[in-house]
């Protein structure tokens, strides 16, 4: 509002200066509204921005959990894999120790064919104990031997005894023979 307009509306001079004042006081309020609605937008721009940064944070933070997942799942896949392996390693090598230790035992019993000899044993009675000794494998080499003795090398038997050998006869057999045509 402008002053020449209301001097047209033949409004008084002091009511003139009451409206312009009054109406400055609205002008000054209205700029400094002006102010801070300028702040608000920044602060809204601001936030905005904020708010796609957050976002963006979020996205990239729910793919790290996915790959921390997938890291999760194949670090327990490999534990999973290593624990199957280590068993399997003490397995094979509890049934290294326990052939070595059945070939060894053949061999102290004489065995002549120990692979004949192993096919005829039930392994799942035979254990090999902390000390390196076999549970099991005497009786079953005992009762091998009554059944199929030829597996087992026991040396010659022979009952052959030379005359004189024994210290009982010490006369000459060709001698005696030699005497008995003289006569």
């Amino acid at each position: 509002m402008k002053r020449e307009e209301l001097k047209n509306l033949n409004v008084p001079e002091e009511a003139i200066d009451k409206i312009m004042a009054l109406n400055g006081t609205d002008i000054e309020k209205a700029k400094s509204s002006v102010g801070d609605v300028e702040a608000i937008k920044q602060e809204n721009e601001s936030l905005k921005s904020q708010m796609k940064d957050r976002d963006k944070d979020l996205k990239d933070l729910q793919k790290q959990v996915k790959d921390n997942e997938d890291l999760s799942g194949q670090f327990s896949d490999l534990q999973e894999k290593y624990r199957n392996d280590t068993e399997s390693y003490k397995n094979q090598l509890q049934q290294t120790k326990l052939n070595g230790a059945l070939n060894t035992a053949l061999s102290a019993a004489k065995v002549r064919n120990p692979k004949a000899a192993e096919a005829l044993l039930d392994m799942d009675k035979i254990k090999l104990t902390d000390d390196g000794k076999l549970d099991g494998l005497d009786d079953q080499l005992a009762s091998i031997k009554k059944s199929d003795g030829y597996l087992f090398d026991e040396g010659t038997h022979s009952s052959y005894g030379p005359k004189g050998g024994d210290g009982s006869d010490d006369t000459d057999e060709v001698q005696n023979l030699v005497d008995a045509f003289k006569q």
